[in-house]
């Protein structure tokens, strides 16, 4: 047993090929619920449950915190256009989409989010010019952006 190079050369545990990269360790600092859905057919109440994921005191790598927050995804804007004067309510559709916390078209913020759930949210348009605009998500894994996703008549 033991690791080699394509060539078949043994690679020792001194010479293995790889960069030391950091990855400072965190400590959580109070318990960590995760909610799960209930499986089909368990005889459980439609819904989802919650059970501990860590404990306080845990301490993990922040790149194993970073994975448990998968990105969002937009999938379809509905409607696509809108006034200029704004008031429009947009659904976004797509992935992931519990931890947004703001949209913006363009540069101009929308006004009464609400996430529906993991794959749906609801937003008002504001007020900007007429134009194609760019629709950001700002989400707890980093803005996720629509290029041209909505545009003001």
């Amino acid at each position: 047993m033991g690791f080699y190079t394509p060539n078949g050369q043994r690679i020792t545990k001194a010479a293995f090929p790889a960069t030391a990269v950091p990855d400072p360790l965190k400590v959580i600092t109070a318990d960590v619920y995760e909610s799960v859905p209930y499986g089909p057919g368990d005889g459980s109440p439609e819904g989802s449950r919650r059970h501990l994921r860590f404990q306080a005191g845990t301490i993990l790598p922040t790149s194993t915190i970073d994975r448990l927050f998968a990105p969002a995804t937009i999938a379809s804007i509905t409607p696509a256009t809108g006034p200029a004067a704004g008031g429009t309510t947009v659904t976004i559709k797509g992935t992931n989409l519990d931890g947004v916390s703001g949209v913006n078209f363009g540069s101009a913020a929308g006004t009464e989010l609400k996430v529906v759930s993991a794959t749906e949210l609801r937003v008002k348009t504001p007020a900007v010019a007429a134009g194609a605009a760019n629709v950001v998500l700002a989400d707890d894994a980093g803005n996720v952006t629509k290029n041209g996703g909505f545009t003001f008549a």
